[in-house]
């Protein structure tokens, strides 16, 4: 459910021509055992959200359950998280880099506050 808001929210998101990527997340210690999504971003917009695994990634962030809810909840940015190995990222490095300005742009944290308003961790 949270995804499709996601997906739903996203679509206001401006284009940034270049940031694409395909990320699988991994939570390996959810409350009901490892939970994997993965979204789509075609030039800076999320057009894909699912649960489950992607064939073929460009990276795969994991990050404990503690962590990524942190996340989400607002009370840890998820740059920091990766700066401080509170998240691992394996893949296509250069991919992730090119990824980074989305998450700290206004729009991006405006998107997210309007979820955690709306979403119980």
């Amino acid at each position: 459910e949270w995804l499709d808001e996601y997906r739903t929210r996203a679509a206001g998101q401006p284009e940034r021509e270049g940031a694409t990527a395909h990320i699988q997340y991994v939570i390996p210690d959810g409350p009901d055992g490892t939970v994997a999504y993965h979204w789509s971003v075609i030039d800076g917009r999320l057009v894909d959200a699912q649960l489950g695994t992607l064939p073929d990634p460009d990276f795969i962030w994991t990050a404990t359950y503690e962590t990524q809810s942190a996340i989400q909840r607002g009370e840890l940015d998820a740059n920091t998280a990766f700066m401080r190995d509170r998240a691992k990222v394996s893949g296509n490095m250069g991919q992730f880099i090119r990824m980074l300005p989305i998450t700290s742009s206004p729009e991006f944290g405006s998107l997210l506050a309007h979820l955690r308003a709306n979403t119980e961790f």
